[in-house]
């Protein structure tokens, strides 16, 4: 078993990779390098080969054809055994010199995932030029932090370490750039010891494009809120769907019940059968609520129970 395994997610990064590998093999000479060549049409896969052969580093190619961060790192997992991972991208915006750091709080503080902190610090502000991005990126750390009573500052931080222990029981269910919110999402439902540090962050060189699309991320940022409420606070969820469809009951059954109290008849029938349909399906939303926060609860302790 490695001591640490240094996981590199890569789709056309051949400008940044080489430089990403021997940045992280001086830090860290005697971990794993892994590179996981997603689906890369460019020499990403044949420059990792050659830098591993040409310094004699300790690392391995894998490859993952189905596109995605999630699937590259999900793979990654399952074939790569270490006490210690960290997940960095190969395009040169992490800070390889501060990886010691997160090791550290792994090894020595018995944290579960230690995420490095863009934010804190300003770097991500000054050097990122996508204001949707960090706007997105308040919104959702806004949200999750109200919702589990949490102080993260940078709920969607690729630099990141983890123990075997988080890594053998979270399972990854999203495929794309969601991978890392859904991350901070599993440690904080099921209560993994958290820290943060602060790192620097640097854009993407001259040359190295973005894999990010500001409009396709920020429907993905729209759909995680909306997973976030449905799998992790359901009752609140299904609470407000049911508000939703009382309300519009209530604004239906207005000149239904007008109607009654003015001619102890009710002639808007439709109306009448629609407000009474628009009330059962907020009672079953409500329903809803109440039985699949149980079966949250059920499973947040089968968990702590299996994992003990």
């Amino acid at each position: 078993m490695n001591e640490v395994a240094i996981l590199l997610p890569a789709f056309n990064e051949e400008l940044t990779l080489k430089d990403t590998i021997l940045s992280f093999f001086h830090e860290v000479p005697k971990a794993l390098i892994v590179v996981i060549d997603n689906n890369s049409k460019d020499k990403t896969a044949q420059i990792a080969k050659e830098t591993f052969e040409e310094y004699n580093i300790n690392g391995i190619l894998l490859r993952e054809n189905r596109q995605g961060k999630g699937n590259a790192i999900r793979y990654a997992f399952k074939k790569i055994d270490a006490k210690i991972y960290v997940m960095a991208d190969a395009d040169m915006t992490y800070p390889a010199f501060q990886v010691h750091e997160l090791i550290n709080a792994i090894k020595y503080e018995d944290i579960d995932m230690c995420i490095g902190d863009r934010l804190s610090n300003g770097t991500y502000e000054k050097e990122n030029t996508r204001a949707l991005h960090s706007f997105g990126n308040s919104l959702v750390k806004n949200l999750v932090n109200k919702l589990f009573a949490s102080n993260i500052n940078d709920i969607m931080s690729g630099y990141r370490a983890f123990s075997r222990h988080f890594v053998k029981h979270y399972p990854i269910l999203v495929e794309g750039f969601e991978l890392e919110t859904d991350m901070s999402l599993h440690a904080l439902d099921k209560r993994f010891r958290i820290k943060e540090i602060p790192i620097e962050y640097k854009d993407r060189p001259d040359g190295s494009l973005s894999k990010l699309n500001t409009f396709d991320d920020g429907f993905k940022v729209l759909l995680t809120i909306f997973r976030i409420f449905r799998y992790y606070r359901p009752f609140i969820f299904f609470t407000i769907l049911s508000f939703v469809f009382l309300v519009l009951c209530l604004i239906c059954s207005i000149p239904v019940f007008d109607d009654w109290f003015t001619h102890k008849y009710i002639y808007h029938v439709p109306l009448a059968i629609l407000a009474t349909g628009l009330g059962l399906i907020s009672i079953i939303f409500f329903s809803l609520g109440i039985m699949l926060d149980s079966i949250s609860h059920l499973s947040k302790l089968e968990f702590e129970q299996r994992t003990l």
